[in-house]
């Protein structure tokens, strides 16, 4: 009788039931094999397996690069690795978004490294497409312009398909010495073209005329020093478009190099190799 009240006596707080706790304790030690199971190691592997779960540490990484055959992560965007680079892409026509994004490149690379050349590669048709229908203002490539004056670091430009109007430009607005094109490229010239007019009236017809004008005056200024040609010259040779191949840019002044293929890796910055991103990410151990 004594016994049995013992064992139902209350306790102090919560009640527990010891062969729980020492299982939820010794969570590695209580796993049960299948006796016919003919796996000596499987216990040790099972007893492994719980621990590492257990024991909340991240999973170790091993060394290795995208090279590897193995699970990769994916590589860095490419508009990354060319800004590493100190590389600046004009490849589409200059609309804002264009120029808000190029304007914010060559600003976070002179943050970054102030006085360290930046390279600008153009393949673009300016504020024009193709067919020569206008798509963006005249503004968008004086403030690309602009910018590449306000920083301090040297822009080389590189003209590696089609250079059209602003686009040339801007191409002609690199640091002398560094303004070059590809053996294949082409340059254009032409005066600023004024967007459909739809149902306008005639005097902001008027209006927008004086303004193109006035965008046209500066866009000679612009052209005359960087080429050295007067502006009489230049708005003689805008009346019609200007073709230049790269032979006839060199003389006109727009460049100062063709570059054969040879030479071209002397003109891009040093990218960093795959292990060296690996490494910048964490991937692998420094």
């Amino acid at each position: 009788m004594a016994t049995r009240q013992s064992r139902a006596a209350p306790t102090r707080g919560v009640r527990r039931r010891p062969a729980l706790v020492a299982r939820a304790h010794s969570a590695s030690e209580s796993l049960w094999v299948p006796p016919g199971l003919d796996l000596p190691n499987l216990r040790h592997e099972l007893q492994r397996e719980t621990t590492t779960m257990n024991s909340g540490a991240p999973a170790s990484v091993s060394s290795g690069g995208y090279d590897e055959h193995r699970a990769k992560t994916p590589p860095p965007d490419l508009p990354s690795i060319l800004l590493d680079a100190r590389i600046v892409w004009l490849g589409m026509p200059i609309v804002s978004a264009v120029s808000e994004l190029l304007i914010a490149q060559l600003l976070y690379l002179q943050y970054k490294e102030p006085g360290k050349d930046i390279y600008m590669y153009i393949n673009s048709t300016g504020t024009c497409r193709a067919d020569g229908s206008v798509v963006g203002y005249e503004t968008e490539a004086t403030a690309i312009y602009d910018t590449m004056n306000y920083v301090s670091s040297d822009i080389a430009t590189i003209n590696v398909g089609v250079a059209i109007g602003n686009s040339c430009m801007i191409l002609a607005a690199g640091a002398k010495g560094k303004r070059a094109m590809l053996p294949n490229a082409t340059a254009m010239l032409h005066q600023p073209r004024i967007p459909a007019t739809g149902s306008r009236q005639a005097i902001e017809i008027a209006i927008k005329n004086r303004e193109v004008q006035a965008q046209k005056n500066d866009m000679l200024g612009i052209l005359s020093k960087h080429t050295g040609h007067s502006v009489e010259k230049l708005n003689a040779d805008m009346q019609r478009p200007l073709y230049m191949q790269p032979k006839d840019a060199l003389d006109y002044g727009i460049v100062d190099s063709v570059v054969e293929s040879k030479r071209v890796e002397n003109l891009i910055g040093d990218v960093k190799a795959a292990k060296q991103w690996d490494t910048e990410a964490g991937l692998v151990a420094k």
